[in-house]
C-alpha cells in the first residue's frame, strides 16, 4: 500500500487541540449546558472537518432548543388547563354544598358564612395566604357530607332528641371525605372537612381526636361553625345575641374549642362585625369581591342555641373514641 493511500484527506486533518476543545463543548451540551462557544469552531482558521462538525452541532442545538421552548409552552398550557379544571371542579362541589342549604331555609347560606368567618379568623391569626384559602374552601365544603342526609333531617324542627337523626348527623364528616377524597388537589381541605366536629377533649366525632391532633384548619372552621349555628335563626329557636354567642364560645373553650382561637375570633367579630346575609353564587375565585355582605347588630335573642353539632348545647352524649 502506498503512502498516498494511507494518508487521510486534507479536509479531515485536525489538531489535537481542536478536537479536545470541540469534545468539551459537545460534552457540555450533552449535560444540558447550551452556549454559542461551538460557533467559534465554524470560522475560518479551523480544519474543514472541525468546521463541519461544529456547524452540524450548532444546527442540532437550534432544533433541540426550539423543541424545548415548544415543550415549555405546552407544559404551561397544560398547567393553565389543569388549574382551570381544578377551579371548575371545586366550583361544582361548592355549588352542591350551597344547594344543600336550599333544602332548609333556616340553614341556607350557612356554608358560606362559615367560610367567611373561618377565612377572617385565619387572617386574624396571621396564617399564610395559601393556608387561608384552603381554610376558606374547607369552610365552604365542611357540611358537604350532608348530601347523604334524608329529607326528614332538613324538615324536622325537633331532631335534637332523636337518636336516629343524631346518628345520621355524625356520619356526615365521613361521607364528606368519601365525596372529596379523589380530589387530591384539595390537599388538607379534606382533613378539615373530616375533623371539623372533633373536640379538644376527645369527645368529638367521627374519630375522637384530641388537642393538636386536630388540624388547625379544622379547629378554625369549628369555631366559625359553632358561632354561626348559635347566632342564626332555626325553625325551633331564634339566634342568640352577640354577647350570648361569645359566652357560649368561651364556655366551650378548652373543651371543644381552642381558647386562643375563640378569643381571636371574638376580637375579629367585635372589630369587623357579623354577616347578616350570605351572598349567593360565590365561586372559587381568590380575587373575588364578595357582594351582599352586610354588618348587622346583635341578632334576636331567645330560646336555646345549638352547639354546632346540630344538637342542644350542653346536652350531647359524645361517641366512644374510635381508633385512627
Amino acid at each position: 500500500m502506498t503512502n498516498h493511500a494511507r494518508q487521510a484527506p486534507a479536509w479531515l486533518a485536525a489538531s489535537q487541540e481542536e478536537i479536545r476543545g470541540l469534545i468539551q463543548i459537545i460534552q457540555a451540551v450533552a449535560r444540558g449546558h447550551y452556549s454559542n462557544d461551538v460557533m467559534a469552531f465554524t470560522r475560518p482558521g479551523h480544519s474543514e472537518m472541525i468546521q463541519r462538525v461544529a456547524e452540524a452541532m450548532g444546527m442540532m442545538m437550534v432544533r433541540v432548543e426550539a423543541r424545548e421552548v415548544r415543550l415549555e409552552e405546552l407544559i404551561a398550557q397544560l398547567q393553565d388547563l389543569n388549574a382551570l379544571l381544578r377551579k371548575n371542579i371545586t366550583q361544582t362541589v361548592i355549588a352542591v354544598a350551597n344547594a344543600l342549604g336550599a333544602r332548609d331555609r333556616y340553614t341556607e347560606g350557612h356554608a358560606l358564612r362559615v367560610s367567611v368567618y373561618a377565612e377572617r379568623l385565619a387572617r386574624r391569626i396571621g396564617l399564610p395566604e395559601e393556608d387561608v384559602e384552603q381554610i376558606r374552601v374547607g369552610g365552604m365544603l365542611h357540611d358537604i357530607g350532608k348530601i347523604g342526609f334524608s329529607d326528614r333531617m332538613f324538615s324536622s324542627g325537633d331532631f335534637k332528641n332523636c337518636d336516629g337523626i343524631l346518628e345520621e348527623i355524625r356520619k356526615h364528616p365521613d361521607i364528606g371525605v368519601d365525596i372529596l377524597k379523589q380530589l387530591t388537589f384539595l390537599g388538607p381541605v379534606v382533613d378539615y372537612v373530616h375533623y371539623h366536629h372533633e373536640s379538644l377533649d376527645g369527645s368529638g366525632y367521627p374519630v375522637g381526636l384530641t388537642g393538636d391532633e386536630i388540624p388547625l384548619g379544622a379547629r378554625i372552621i369549628s369555631v366559625a361553625d359553632c358561632f354561626d349555628a348559635v347566632t342564626t335563626d332555626r325553625s325551633y329557636r331564634q339566634g342568640r345575641s352577640l354577647e350570648e354567642a361569645f359566652a357560649i364560645l368561651r364556655e366551650l373553650s378548652g373543651k371543644r374549642l381552642s381558647s386562643e382561637l375563640v378569643e381571636a375570633f371574638i376580637e375579629e367579630i367585635r372589630e369587623g362585625g357579623m354577616i347578616s346575609e350570605a351572598p349567593k353564587g360565590i365561586g372559587f375565585d381568590r380575587d373575588r369581591q364578595i357582594p351582599g355582605l352586610r354588618v348587622r347588630d346583635d341578632p334576636p335573642s331567645n330560646s336555646e342555641p345549638l352547639n354546632g353539632y346540630g344538637e342542644s348545647y350542653g346536652k350531647r352524649t359524645p361517641p366512644r373514641r374510635k381508633t385512627v
